[in-house]
């Protein structure tokens, strides 16, 4: 995403930094820290891991690049969180530290920590505070546990010439662009970041939480539908078909050297990245795919937020997708939208969803769901996704859905396994090892 001159610079657990806020003096202070940082990084050489605010500056913890993973494989303390969970405790969230605690964590990673002198004292304020979380994050590592991504990919994209890769990779980033500005228009702002695959995009969004989930999913399904608008009116390979995946799970962030300065934009990788790609890999042409996850759901009135599964998250999306209506697709006012998994009931029709069974190139099987999307416009409805009559069709039978609650159901603790490719025996085996784990996992849930 393009930086535009009128936004906000800077984001922290979801929280937007505006720099026009902060006073001139503090400005220097960022500037200042930013510049120090730069010298202790040494091109990527060491990363900053927290900081602690001091009377004449600030207090921070340098590691080399490879010191973390020297640290997660040694062997653990009897009595003390094992290694690993620290660290990913340690780069998740805020990295500003109380003195005492700073101190701690440098004397368990038996690190002793430098200062950096400012002419100022930090300001006690949010803004300034989001200000030196982003830069100590830009020259640092981050853990996320539990973010939104979408994966864009082109179908057939290395059968085209140069020009016409390039052509479909700007179609595809208008359509963004054009899905952002939509939202816009609804009070709905999607501060999206992305890196390039080669042949598509990862996308997410800066902000965290369940809103901004939910907010990604909508993105999601207005960045499919210009697509197809455009193709429609479009001549020769200019405009891609695409196929698109979307999931929740973890990552890590970072930002790589470009020249003698980290990049602007982040990269990320891990578990969430990688569902992606193995998902992707096996989606046909215009299909959506939704990962299996579970996530927290949206606070209703304050109440205590539960963990749910994605089918119930994409039944919460499509109840939002209301706030959408009247948004315009090449001149035509959208009258309604209505997304579902494929097999998935209406109203009261209180049916399992069909849950794919996907094996990458490695043997690893998970599972995923069909997204079927519509836009009803005055003259006619846009049917997006692919159709669940196109579904490869598995010989084994459905299970009945047990008459259990909504949210039960919605989790689909039982569901017609629909197989990319013939599954084999053990496969067989696995998966019905899976959903008898689910539904253990979920009994106290729903007898709750």
């Amino acid at each position: 995403m393009t930086e535009r001159p009128d936004e906000p610079a800077g984001m922290t657990g979801g929280a937007v930094t505006d720099h026009r806020t902060i006073s001139i003096s503090q400005r220097g202070n960022l500037k200042a820290l930013e510049s120090a940082l730069r010298k202790q990084w040494r091109l990527g050489q060491n990363i900053v891991l927290c900081w602690s605010a001091d009377e004449r500056g600030i207090l921070v913890i340098f590691v080399p690049h490879y010191f973390l993973g020297n640290f997660c494989a040694r062997p653990g303390v009897e009595g003390v969180q094992d290694n690993e969970a620290f660290v990913r405790e340690l780069i998740s969230g805020s990295r500003c530290k109380p003195r005492e605690e700073f101190f701690a964590i440098a004397n368990r990673l038996d690190i002793a920590p430098g200062f950096i002198r400012l002419d100022t004292p930090l300001a006690d304020d949010p803004a300034v505070t989001s200000g030196v979380e982003q830069l100590i994050k830009r020259y640092g590592l981050s853990y996320v546990s539990d973010r939104a991504v979408l994966l864009f990919d082109i179908a057939e994209f290395s059968l085209f010439t140069p020009f016409e890769q390039a052509s479909q990779l700007n179609s595809l980033s208008y359509s963004l662009n054009s899905a952002y500005n939509k939202l816009l228009a609804k009070g709905i702002e999607v501060h999206f970041s992305r890196t390039t695959t080669g042949d598509g995009y990862y996308v997410w969004n800066r902000a965290l939480g369940a809103q901004a989930n939910t907010d990604l999913l909508y993105f999601l399904l207005l960045v499919v539908a210009d697509n197809a608008v455009a193709r429609r009116a479009s001549h020769g390979n200019t405009v891609p078909v695409i196929r698109a995946a979307y999931h929740i799970g973890s990552h890590y962030e970072l930002y790589q050297a470009e020249g003698v300065n980290p990049t602007v934009h982040s990269y990320i990788v891990g578990d969430v990245t990688i569902e992606l790609a193995r998902m992707a890999e096996k989606a046909q042409p215009q299909q959506i795919l939704i990962g299996h996850f579970e996530t927290a759901a949206r606070a209703v009135d304050g109440a205590h937020a539960e963990s749910i599964y994605a089918p119930a998250f994409i039944s919460q999306c499509n109840e939002g997708l209301v706030a959408l209506q009247g948004i315009q697709f090449a001149g035509k006012t959208v009258e309604g939208l209505q997304c579902r998994l494929s097999g998935a009931g209406s109203g009261d029709d209180r049916r399992a969803v069909r849950r794919l069974l996907i094996t990458d190139k490695h043997g690893l099987s998970r599972h995923a769901y069909n997204l079927e999307f519509t836009i009803e416009f005055e003259d006619r409805t846009l049917a997006l996704g692919l159709a669940e009559s196109a579904l490869a069709e598995e010989p084994r039978a459905a299970i009945a859905a047990p008459p259990a609650t909504l949210n039960s159901l919605h989790n689909g603790t039982s569901q017609l396994a629909v197989a990319v490719q013939e599954p084999t025996l053990q496969e067989q085996v696995e998966e019905l090892a899976s959903l008898l784990q689910d539904r253990f996992e979920r009994e106290p849930r729903d007898n709750g």
